[in-house]
């Protein structure tokens, strides 16, 4: 063994918390321990990993460091659509983003839409960039400062898998700037696909029920976009060595749909009974915004600790590349097994 290797080893056994993971051969068939996908595992290597992930959400602090994440991403956000405004505007009419944000409103809280398109319409109001170095530059430093929202969800992803952070300076972020654009170009399809395609079906002489069709199609769409871009940010956040992809797609397909469902149930509960206005007053918009937000970050990375326990129910090598034993695969939810359920 490497002294690379060695040092792995080490660390995993002496790594912190023990008490429901182990370095074993794994040979109980019955919990999925020789499972090569997540569809092998069967009920019995579920039970195990749900209540891992219940257990795990109080002792990782899923629900603060979500806090954590939401107060980067805010801090991220005006610098983005900054960016983003910048980047819309080399292909279309960035004073239509505001409209185009109206049709969100069943997602994002009533104060969410009020917040952006209060941002988007001041930014938009002012004289347009030329593309030029000063445009360059503005974007540049927009993109920076955005970034950090992405840097603190990777952090989370850390905690969630059990990683320490061992990329550079320059490779963190130049990932985490990647991410960055990722995001902006998520959003900008989404207002495509939620806003534009309607409003291109209202000129166009379809029948009702194919624009019915297409209306409704716009959803599962979000969704195979959402899922895409977790699958993603579940795959290359962490600072792990890479799980193959059918081990992140249960919890990316969790992570998305548990995202749509309670953004459309907290925008409900916000319109017809959190009165946020009476209880802050002119914060109140901001309040219900933050709360979207940090639950969104909440069912996020609950998805990654679904997957993260997925891998750890298998003795099997999840890890890209030629199979390794446990203990050198660089990632603790691979090279570990949790504990059963009692």
């Amino acid at each position: 063994m490497s002294g690379a290797s060695e040092r792995r080893t080490a660390e995993l056994r002496s790594g912190a918390p023990k008490k429901r993971e182990r370095l074993t051969s794994g040979t109980s068939e019955d919990r999925g321990r020789g499972a090569e996908t997540p569809a092998e595992i069967p009920a019995t290597g579920w039970k195990d990993i749900v209540v891992r992930v219940y257990q795990d959400i109080g002792d990782d602090r899923i629900v603060a460091i979500a806090a954590g994440v939401t107060f980067f991403v805010l801090l991220a956000l005006f610098p983005g659509i900054a960016g983003l405004i910048s980047i819309y505007g080399l292909f279309a009419d960035p004073g239509k983003m505001a409209e185009h944000l109206n049709a969100l409103a069943g997602i994002l809280p009533e104060g969410g839409t009020q917040i952006l398109s209060e941002q988007i319409k001041l930014l938009t109001a002012q004289p347009p960039q030329k593309l030029g170095l000063a445009m360059v530059a503005g974007l540049a430093i927009s993109l920076w400062s955005a970034n950090g929202g992405i840097k603190a969800m990777f952090d989370a992803l850390n905690v969630v898998y059990r990683e320490r952070e061992r990329r550079n300076f320059i490779v963190l972020n130049l990932q985490s700037l990647t991410f960055t654009l990722g995001a902006l170009a998520f959003v900008m399809v989404s207002l495509l696909v939620i806003a534009v395609i309607p409003a291109l079906l209202e000129a166009s002489s379809l029948s009702r029920a194919g624009e019915l069709l297409i209306k409704i199609g716009r959803w599962p769409l979000l969704f195979v976009g959402a899922s895409f871009f977790i699958a993603l940010v579940f795959r290359f956040g962490p600072s792990r060595d890479k799980p193959k992809w059918r081990w992140i797609t249960p919890g990316c397909m969790f992570a998305a749909g548990g995202w749509l469902a309670a953004s459309l149930l907290f925008s409900w509960y916000a319109e017809n009974f959190g009165n946020y206005n009476k209880t802050y007053g002119s914060l109140g918009a901001a309040i219900g915004f933050m709360t979207w937000l940090w639950i969104s970050v909440i069912v996020i990375l609950v998805g990654a600790k679904l997957n993260a326990e997925i891998e750890h129910q298998t003795a099997r090598d999840t890890t890209v590349g030629r199979p390794r034993p446990l203990g050198e695969r660089g990632a603790r939810m691979a090279d570990t097994v949790g504990e059963s359920a009692h």
